[in-house]
């Protein structure tokens, strides 16, 4: 965890003043340290039987599909509004000044299929709630959420864990935001 850890560059004031952003294009850019994180999530998921991993746009893709390759699993991908072809529905989610909207194919996943939700971090929890909410609607069980990143101060793992149960597993956590 401390290597993967070591692997995320934080760029102060981005993208506003105040911000503490954690990169994690450092850490995918390093070979060693993207395929300890592959490495980590095969370990963690390779015996819970998951069905189908859906990841959200667009960091989330990229540990999200090296983890369904590995695991021979579907890929899902939850995108921003309007970008899916194909029949879709929608999940508004609240950001700090209005609301955004992700989407997901109605046939992506079948009612009972077990599934894995995978972002790069969890801040707030704002689009891993409307993920949980997407599937929910298309009846599929939820074994957890992954994230490389959580920023505990901003409460969103332990928000959702409180109002959904679903517990979120990260590699490493990062004080201030």
């Amino acid at each position: 965890m401390s290597i993967v850890k070591s692997k995320i560059r934080t760029i102060p004031d981005y993208p506003k003043p105040g911000i503490l952003f954690r990169d994690i294009t450092s850490l995918l850019i390093d070979p060693e340290g993207f395929r300890l994180t592959v490495a980590m999530f095969v370990e963690r998921y390779q015996n819970e039987k998951i069905q189908k991993i859906a990841a959200i746009d667009a960091r989330g893709f990229i540990a999200g599909a090296a983890l369904a390759f590995q695991l021979g699993v579907g890929f899902v991908p939850i995108r921003k509004k309007g970008k899916l072809p194909g029949k879709t529905i929608s999940q508004s989610y609240a950001l700090e000044y209005g609301e955004d909207h992700v989407e997901i194919h109605v046939d992506s996943i079948q009612a009972g299929e077990k599934v894995l939700i995978m972002d790069d971090l969890v801040a707030t929890g704002g689009t891993l709630e409307a993920s949980i909410q997407l599937i929910q609607k298309l009846e599929g069980k939820i074994h957890e959420c992954a994230t490389i990143i959580d920023l505990p101060d901003l409460g969103g793992a332990k928000r959702i864990k409180e109002k959904y149960g679903i517990n979120i597993y990260s590699i490493c956590e990062f004080e201030g935001h």
